[in-house]
């Protein structure tokens, strides 16, 4: 499933917007043309409504996937805030195109509209085709949501062996189609995702228990021919994600600890290769360990997953390709993506931002990218953000350069145009003007 268009005649403070969220027919990529993007990133200043755009694709796609048909004729389901909603919205699902404009539906080439009827109730969306929407909010970061990876796995396992017992699937459409990750997750979901780790600490221990009890501490040959036997038949079901997450935790020196039980996802610093307890890390770190872990384990194919300022609290370096290793974890689904960086804006196509900006009368307009992937920060934040990015203290160096080149071009005393030569060149050193 992914969103193609989107139009708004009016939600909140937006009006009369439209959306093409396709590639364009002239793109680089031939394979690609016309086809939905594979990621989108939101720009604007505070108060465009970048954050409200997520939730109102949110609000779509969780209520569309829930919409029932009454007798095959008529919608049902369709939430209040979906029909308070003026305007249209587009997805492919698999190869079939399902328009919503207002309380219609256009699907597999039928009309259907809401009413309030009585009859037998069938699914809009076949089972077999609904696929789950993620929305990674800015208060993803908390307390509550890290306070579960701060226990030890054997205490986590013994406290919640009946949650953990239950597959993560049945947890997950508890809330339908769509899981929401902001700053009071249910404690359930994180369990769930850590199950195969917690069972796999605690079958760990309990083969340690009895390789002990046998009297092998005294023959290491054998208490270690033992154990790899073991392990050969019980993978360490951390390992698959130290692979895909070390990578982006070595810009920090630090990486996940495969061997460590004292934590669920143990973290260590690659130098003295000492364990920091996760509450001690990084509020970057922290974020990086709740949206990483949850977009390995849950299956994301087709599976749309809105970001709201993924770059909170990260170094500028890790921002460049925080998009890449996010897409390494979920090839498959359509990001959406709301920041204020210009280094994850860079990221992506000219084609897949979409600048939000205040019109002359005050209205929230839109506006396709015009700098080129990867390009240079500061380029990226005249050209798609609209700012200058020197404040008033450089703004006023410049000023004085350009007056320093005048005064070099007009002065005749040979000895004055050598002093002032030397001063703009230093300040332009300075500057790198």
């Amino acid at each position: 499933m992914k969103i193609s268009k989107l139009h708004i005649d009016q939600f909140r403070h937006l009006e009369n917007l439209d959306f093409d969220f396709t590639y364009p027919e002239d793109f680089h990529i031939e394979e690609k043309r016309g086809k939905p993007l594979d990621k989108i990133c939101f720009i604007g200043q505070s108060a465009t409504g970048k954050t409200g755009l997520l939730e109102l694709i949110h609000e779509y796609t969780t209520n569309i996937l829930d919409i029932e048909l009454i007798d095959n004729t008529y919608l049902a389901g369709l939430g209040n805030p979906i029909k308070n909603i003026d305007g249209a919205i587009t997805f492919l699902i698999g190869d079939e195109v399902l328009l919503l404009r207002n309380k219609e539906i256009t699907f597999k080439n039928l009309k259907y509209k809401y009413e309030n009827k009585g009859g037998t109730v069938t699914p809009l969306i076949p089972y077999q085709d609904r696929i789950d929407t993620f929305y990674f909010k800015a208060n993803l970061i908390s307390d509550k949501n890290i306070d579960v990876f701060t226990k030890n796995p054997i205490d986590l396992f013994e406290k919640y062996k009946d949650q953990t017992s239950v597959k993560i699937e049945n947890i997950l459409h508890q809330i339908p189609y769509s899981t929401i990750f902001n700053d009071e997750v249910d404690t359930k979901i994180w369990l769930s995702l850590l199950s195969e780790i917690l069972e796999y600490r605690k079958k760990f221990n309990q083969k340690m228990s009895e390789l002990i009890h046998k009297g092998l501490l005294a023959n290491q040959k054998k208490l270690s021919s033992e154990f790899e036997k073991w392990q050969n038949q019980n993978p360490n079901k951390l390992e698959e994600f130290a692979k895909k997450f070390n990578p982006i935790l070595e810009k920090l020196n630090l990486e996940v600890d495969i061997i460590d039980t004292e934590y669920s996802i143990p973290i260590k610093n690659k130098k003295n290769d000492e364990i920091i307890p996760i509450q001690n890390t990084s509020t970057g770190t922290k974020g990086l360990l709740l949206s990483f872990l949850p977009l390995f384990k849950l299956e994301t194919k087709d599976s749309i997953i809105l970001i709201d300022e993924p770059e909170r609290s990260l170094f500028p370096d890790m921002q460049m390709e925080l998009m890449d290793n996010y897409q390494n974890l979920a090839p498959e689904a359509q990001f959406i993506v709301a920041t204020h960086s210009p280094f994850v804006a860079a990221s992506f196509e000219p084609e897949e931002r979409f600048i939000l900006y205040f019109d002359e009368d005050g209205k929230v307009a839109v506006r396709r990218g015009s700098s080129p992937i990867g390009d240079d920060p500061n380029d990226m934040l005249k050209n798609d953000f609209g700012v200058n990015y020197y404040n008033k203290h450089g703004e006023e160096a410049y000023q004085k350069y350009i007056r320093l080149k005048q005064e070099v071009a007009n002065e005749t005393n040979p000895k004055r145009k050598k002093e002032l030569l030397l001063e703009t060149v230093k300040l332009g050193d300075t500057y790198n003007f």
